[in-house]
Parts: structure tokens; C-alpha cells; sequence
């Protein structure tokens, strides 16, 4: 199938604004990054100082987790710094290891979006679904059976999936190894919290969120993203959706602009930070009344992508 109809950019920003738009930043990325782990790091100390805060903690550093995926995904499309290999090391160590892996899959993403080729499209093609349907989506993802099943499943099927004469023993170890970074990484992030008489904090303040918060604000924004799209829509400005934010919604569900995911789609070269100019400079000259925008935030998004009618 051809690729998806792409916005020209000639079409709705002058010269001058455009480059102004795309003009990448030695420190903006950097800076984004810092502020992200500095949220974590304040909201975790909170946590330590006053423990009756973590219920709130939680979804604090489990939206900036969030955060640190969608940096990674800037640094994806070369948006989070100016220099690629800065980019690139940035947002593979100190966003996130999956960026080598997730660069092809997420560019097939835009090059392919809401077609049969989209990988993403079995995240939106679902949708509407009934409010009972959502609800055990929402308790599973709170409940850590989500992330277990996304972070572990894959250890199961390659011991059922394994090799004839393969021992169980053998094809564990060996799917257990592709997981090493992250449990290397959080064993030695507990440790230090340990020796510092704070393993409690590291479990309910790093990994608890991870585990609870995380999958739910990140099926929500794939909801918002594309769901309730039509498949092989021809134009490029409702391929994708933009999601009013309040300032709750931008703390707790979606950090760096992320909401702003039609403009992100209609100019996958903008870095995040100019998504709110592109869309104030849209809106100026009307191009937002012909975009898949949301009014009413990420409730009203999701009252239609879960109606309580059967559908």
C-alpha cells in the first residue's frame, strides 16, 4: 500500500516560521531531560520526608516515566538535540534502551499511519468499546497485570515456544537475558536505596508506578492518539488527534506535549517543545476546524471511545 497522504508544510507556515519551528536546540532536549528525572527525584524525596504523600507520588513519577518515553521518542525522529550522536545517546541512556528498536518500528508508524501496515493500529483499531470493557482494561493496568504481562510475558511463550530437545530451564535463562538491562538496572537502583536505609522507596516510589500508573497513562494517550480514527483516512489532518490539557492532565497524563499528536503527525519534524506554537500558528489561520482535535480533555476522549451503550 502507498504511504499514508502527508500536510505540506508550505501550505500553512511561511518560510521564516518553519525554520523556526524545526530549528533543533543544543540545550532544549537536554533540558527537558533534566527537568523530567529533577520531577522524579523531588517527588521520591517527598515521598521519603512525608510518607503519607506517596498515594500522590505515585502517579507524579509515573507521568514522568511517561515523560521519559515520550523524550525518547522525540529523540527517535532526531528532535531532542541538534548533534544525532548526542541525540541518540541521550535517548537511549538516559531516556530510554529501547530507542534502536523502537526508531524502525515507529517510523513504519507515521510512514503507514491508520493503514494495514501500521504496527500501532491494533492499539486503536478496537475502539469504541463497551464502559465494561474499559473498566478491565483500567484494573488491569492498575493492578500490575499489564505491565507484568508486557515486561515478563515474553519469558512464558519462548519456555512454551522453545526449541525441540530445549530444556525449560535453558529457554528461561535465555529469555530472562533479554530483560537484563532492566533488571540489572533496578537491582542496583534498589540497592543503593537500601544501603541508604530506603529500599521501601525504590518499590513504591519507582517501581510501583512503573508498574500501576504507567500502563494506564500510556493506554490513555494511545487512546487519544488514534483511536476513533478511520483506517486509510486520506487527509492528513485527521489522522491523528490532538487532546485538550488542562494543566492536571499535563502533570498527571501528558508530559512534553504529547497531547499535541495531530500537529505531531502532520510534521513529524517538529521537536516537542514547538508542538504548542505550530498549533496556536493552525489555529490562527483556521487550519484546527478541519483537524481531529478534542475538546474537553481526556475524560471526554474517553466517555466516546468507551461509550456505556453496548457498541
Amino acid at each position: 500500500m502507498a504511504v499514508a497522504p502527508r500536510a505540506q508544510p508550505e501550505d500553512f507556515f511561511s518560510a521564516e516560521e518553519w525554520q523556526s519551528l524545526t530549528r533543533r536546540s543544543p540545550w532544549k532536549g537536554l533540558w527537558l531531560v533534566a527537568h523530567c528525572w529533577g520531577v522524579i527525584g523531588a517527588a521520591m524525596l517527598v515521598g521519603i520526608v512525608w510518607p503519607w504523600t506517596m498515594p500522590l507520588m505515585v502517579p507524579i513519577v509515573g507521568a514522568r516515566q511517561l515523560g521519559l518515553f515520550i523524550l525518547m521518542h522525540d529523540a527517535a525522529h532526531a528532535g531532542l538535540h541538534r548533534n544525532r550522536k548526542v541525540n541518540d545517546w541521550v535517548g537511549h541512556w538516559l531516556c530510554s534502551s529501547t530507542l534502536r528498536d523502537y526508531r524502525p518500528y515507529h517510523l513504519q508508524h507515521h510512514r503507514f499511519v491508520q493503514q494495514t501496515e501500521d504496527p500501532d493500529l491494533v492499539l486503536s483499531a478496537p475502539f469504541p468499546v463497551t464502559r465494561d470493557s474499559m473498566w478491565r482494561k483500567v484494573v488491569r493496568d492498575l493492578t500490575g497485570q499489564t505491565f507484568y504481562k508486557q515486561r515478563f510475558g515474553h519469558i512464558a511463550d519462548g519456555i512454551r515456544r522453545r526449541a525441540p530437545g530445549e530444556s525449560a530451564l535453558k529457554a528461561f535463562g535465555r529469555e530472562l537475558a533479554r530483560d537484563r538491562r532492566f533488571l540489572a538496572g533496578n537491582g542496583l537502583g534498589l540497592l543503593a536505596f537500601a544501603l541508604a536505609g530506603y529500599g521501601w522507596a525504590w518499590l513504591l516510589m519507582w517501581l510501583l508506578p512503573m508498574a500501576t500508573w504507567l500502563p494506564l497513562v500510556s493506554r490513555v494517550r494511545n487512546i487519544a492518539e488514534h483511536a476513533l480514527v478511520a483506517q486509510n483516512e486520506a487527509d492528513p489532518l485527521r489522522q491523528a488527534r490532538t487532546t485538550h490539557a488542562g494543566w492536571l492532565e499535563r502533570a498527571l497524563v501528558a508530559p512534553y506535549w504529547v497531547n499535541y499528536h495531530c500537529e505531531h503527525h502532520m510534521f513529524t519534524s517538529l521537536p516537542c517543545w514547538s508542538l504548542p506554537r505550530a498549533h496556536r500558528l493552525l489555529q490562527r489561520r483556521g487550519a484546527t476546524a478541519r483537524m481531529e482535535v478534542q475538546p474537553g480533555g481526556y475524560l471526554a476522549l474517553l466517555k466516546r471511545a468507551a461509550p456505556a451503550r453496548s457498541v
